[in-house]
C-alpha cells in the first residue's frame, strides 16, 4: 500500500507499507475534476505535482490529517500507480478494507461551499444554503463513492473551502434522504453484513461511473468479493463475474455456517437484482435483459 507522508507544510512524500507495517491514517473522499488536473503517481515520481489543480486537494487531505494527529494519507489519485495493471487490481480489490482501516475518511465536496460562519448575520442562511447543495452533491451520485460512505467508522465532510460540516453520524438524516441507506448502517458499518447481495446492490441504483466495468468493480468491496479486473469487457460481462463471484462466497458460507452474513430465506427471496436498468439473475442461470443500459457520464 503507498502512502503520503507529510514534510513539511507543503509537501510530502511517497511511502510503501505492506500489511502489519501499515501505520495509522488518514484517507481522502472526493470526486475527480478532468484527468489532467488530478495528481498522478507518475506526478509524483517526477515532481510535477504542484502543477495540477487537484494537489490544492492532497494538501487539503494532508493538512487535515496532521490536525488529527495522522503523519500518513492516502489519496486515490496518485497512490496508486494505474499504469501497472497488478498493482491496479489489488488496489481496486483491497480498497473497501483500506477505507474500512483508515482512521478518518475526509470527504471532499468540491461543489458546497459554506460562507464564514464567524459572519453571525449570513451564518443561519448560509447553513441552510449549504444543507441544501449538501443533498445534491455530486459526490452521492458517483459509483465508487459509496464504499467511501459504507467502509470507513469516522466520515467527515469538508466544503470546497475546507470547513468542516460534520461527520455521518450527525448528518446520518441528510445522507438517509440523499441515498435511502438505513441509519443503522451509516452508525455502525459492520452492521452491512446483515444485509444481502441484492439489497446492498440496490444502495448503488443510481449511481454513474466513468468506465462501464465500474459499475461493477466499485460493488466488490461492498459485496465482500474479489476477482480479476479485465477492463474492456463490458459492464454486462463484468455482472455476470460479480454475481457469479457472490454465488461462489455464498456457498462457501453455506458450508461454513459460522461464516453467515446473510440468511437461507433472504437468498430465495432476492432471485433478480436490478441495477442501471439491467435485471440480473441471481441463481446461476443466467443474465436476463429489462432495459437498456444507461451509459457512463463524466469522471469518477
Amino acid at each position: 500500500m503507498h502512502l503520503l507522508q507529510k514534510c513539511d507544510a507543503n509537501s510530502f512524500k511517497l511511502v510503501e507499507r505492506f500489511d502489519d507495517e501499515v501505520p495509522e491514517y488518514a484517507i481522502l473522499s472526493h470526486t475527480w475534476g478532468h484527468s489532467d488536473d488530478e495528481v498522478t503517481y507518475q506526478d509524483l515520481q517526477n515532481d510535477t505535482a504542484r502543477n495540477k489543480k487537484g494537489y490544492n486537494k492532497l494538501l487539503f487531505c494532508g493538512n487535515q490529517a496532521l490536525k488529527d494527529g495522522l503523519q500518513y494519507f492516502w489519496v486515490d489519485t496518485c497512490c496508486i500507480n494505474k499504469h501497472s495493471s497488478a498493482e491496479l487490481s489489488e488496489a481496486i480489490n483491497s480498497m473497501f478494507r483500506w477505507y474500512q482501516r483508515a482512521n478518518k475518511c475526509y470527504v471532499y465536496l468540491s461543489d458546497v461551499e459554506l460562507e464564514n460562519q464567524n459572519d453571525n448575520k449570513n451564518a443561519l442562511q448560509g447553513r441552510d444554503r449549504w444543507k441544501q447543495d449538501f443533498g445534491k452533491s455530486r459526490w452521492f451520485t458517483r459509483c465508487w463513492t459509496l464504499q467511501e460512505l459504507l467502509a470507513p467508522e469516522s466520515v467527515e465532510f469538508f466544503s470546497s473551502n475546507h470547513q468542516w460540516l460534520g461527520n455521518k453520524q450527525q448528518l446520518y438524516e441528510e445522507i438517509i434522504d440523499v441515498t435511502g441507506i438505513p441509519a443503522r448502517v451509516l452508525r455502525r458499518p459492520r452492521v452491512i453484513s446483515e444485509f444481502d447481495a441484492k439489497q446492498r446492490m440496490d444502495w448503488a441504483r443510481n449511481r454513474k461511473a466513468k468506465r462501464e466495468e465500474d459499475y461493477a468493480y466499485s460493488l466488490l468491496g461492498i459485496c465482500n468479493v474479489h476477482m480479476p479486473l479485465i477492463y474492456g469487457e463490458g459492464r454486462k460481462q463484468a455482472f455476470k463475474r460479480l454475481h457469479k463471484a457472490i454465488r461462489e462466497r455464498e456457498e462457501d458460507e453455506s458450508d461454513h455456517p459460522y461464516d453467515h452474513s446473510t440468511s437461507s430465506s433472504s437468498k430465495k427471496n432476492n432471485l433478480y437484482t436490478t441495477y442501471g436498468g439491467t435485471q440480473y439473475n441471481n441463481t446461476g442461470s443466467g443474465t436476463q435483459l429489462s432495459g437498456s443500459f444507461a451509459g457512463p457520464i463524466s469522471f469518477r
